[in-house]
């Protein structure tokens, strides 16, 4: 029996096909956690649940971490060793299935772009992707509330970019209003920009921004669209990676309104390598994990957090994952055989066999399971064996991932940037402003005095000139530079 309108059929009890082991969808917003050393199964249990979510018409979304989940596009090759688990579980009716994929790439390489813009991520994210201390935040959230006051949209990097060295030029005038703007702060997060965007950063921010609707989509025959989240390339910067992922549950928070009880969730993540979301991450963007994962589920909005050991997620967010899967775990050292004994410690005990001593000898393909049963509380936990899946195991061809791609109806919207008047061309319009204004008086200043002999001092408007010059000739200015160049350049040749 495969799955039901109401649930998931996950796998049967190990040696016991009759005991077959569901996941209530209306349990779905109670969150969950699959976990379990490398090699143990968690990337099939994940898809398994993917693929329950989208026929039950919820959509999903997964990061694809090694690069092995595209296979959801395409129906299953029903490998010997796949067909054979559906034969000792007892799946009768296992058939290969396709889903409707939609696939994403902050840097547009192997799916639709991911941006955002800058205003949209916040300096509390923004200050956690720079890595910046809290003297370097309070400068941060400083150039978002003058950004505000001054009407200028922050959208990408140069926005903000332009913005840091205004600040930089008016440190004396901001400290009078903000308190202490110094020179050294600024210029620290000028560096952090530059190393965000050797790190493809860039790349995440502009326009046009990310419609979270586009994501809660179901296709023509009502099955939810899995967003596949390409996070092989991403990974090599994992704070961009984690900021990213909790971005997006907070402006789901934001913007959807209260759910209530519902027969399903209204959408489901899944969070692989999950510790990159909670290491050393500091106490106010903890905080700010944890109120997301306790509040979100009223919104209908249920969260899978994937790891090796459930250690890896804090007590206080691990309390609240209701559905669990646990694969194997290794014991070479104390600290794991603790870890294991923690984990066991968190099930519903069965009479059946010792959990410590089960999670150590699961094999390939099974787990310990339990979810969440009539009025939400923890099942006994069971040995299960894993269903296989109905959509191909590994990695989609390259012309099963294009069609997908010209299929999934938001491409055009998303595979060309938009690049609208924001803070970088208001900037670059006051210093040409000012740079006009300098010669005039310098050529008003010429006329008005007599010639004599050439003096060593400048006039007012040379200095003005000058100043203006120095202002914008920094190394992270030099594209305003060169535009004002341009432009005093052309006035003397008149």
């Amino acid at each position: 029996m495969a799955d039901t309108p109401e649930a998931i059929y996950v796998g049967s009890e190990t040696g016991v096909p009759d005991n077959k082991l569901y996941f209530e969808l209306k349990w779905g917003n109670r969150h969950g956690l699959i976990a379990g050393a490398t090699g143990t199964g968690k990337t099939v249990t994940l898809q398994d649940l993917a693929e329950g979510f989208s026929n039950a018409g919820v959509p999903v979304f997964m990061a694809d971490v090694k690069g092995d989940l595209s296979g959801l596009c395409e129906p299953s090759a029903m490998e010997d060793f796949l067909v054979k688990r559906a034969d000792i579980i007892g799946l009768e009716d296992y058939k290969p299935q396709a889903f409707p994929v939609t696939f994403w790439d902050m840097y547009g390489k192997q799916g639709h772009p991911v941006r955002t813009t800058i205003s949209e991520i916040g300096p509390i994210l923004l200050a956690r992707m720079l890595e910046l201390n809290d003297t370097q935040e309070g400068i941060l959230n400083i150039a978002f509330r003058l950004a505000d006051e001054e009407g200028m949209l922050l959208l990408d990097l140069k926005d903000l970019r332009a913005l840091l060295i205004s600040m930089y030029e008016r440190t004396s005038e901001l400290s009078g209003i903000y308190g202490n703007v110094s020179k050294a702060s600024v210029g620290a997060i000028q560096r952090s920009l530059l190393r965000l965007e050797d790190q493809g950063g860039d790349k995440f921010f502009g326009e046009p921004a990310l419609d979270l609707m586009d994501l809660m989509r179901t296709d023509i025959d009502g099955k939810g669209y899995v967003n596949i989240l390409a996070a092989d390339e991403l990974m090599n910067s994992p704070r961009l990676y984690a900021t990213f992922l909790l971005w997006l549950l907070a402006e789901l928070f934001e913007e959807l309104p209260e759910a209530g009880d519902s027969s399903k969730p209204k959408m489901v993540f899944f969070f692989d390598e999950a510790h990159l979301l909670f290491d050393d991450a500091p106490k106010a963007l903890m905080e700010k994990v944890e109120q997301v994962v306790r509040l979100i589920r009223s919104k209908g909005i249920g969260i899978f957090f994937v790891t090796q050991n459930p250690a890896d997620v804090p007590d206080t967010v691990l309390g609240q994952l209701g559905n669990r899967v646990q694969h194997a775990l290794r014991a070479f050292t104390p600290k794991q055989q603790k870890a294991i004994k923690q984990a066991a410690e968190t099930y519903r005990a069965n009479p059946k066999f010792d959990v410590a001593e089960v999670i150590t000898e699961l094999g390939v393909g099974e787990a310990l399971v339990s979810t969440l049963e009539s009025k939400g509380t923890p099942s006994v936990v069971e040995r299960a064996l894993i269903r296989p899946p109905t959509s191909k195991l590994g990695v989609a061809s390259a012309s099963s991932k294009r069609m997908a791609m010209q299929a999934d109806g938001v491409g055009e919207k998303y595979d060309k940037t938009v690049d609208r008047e924001s803070a970088y061309e208001i900037l670059q319009k006051r210093a040409e402003k000012a740079a006009t204004r300098a010669e005039v008086a310098a050529e008003a200043e010429a006329k008005a005095k007599p010639k004599k002999r050439k003096s060593n001092r400048q006039g007012v408007g040379e200095a003005a000139i000058k100043s203006v010059v120095r202002a914008v000739s920094s190394s992270v200015g030099r594209s305003l530079a060169k535009e004002i160049m341009r432009g005093i350049l052309g006035g003397l040749k008149r």
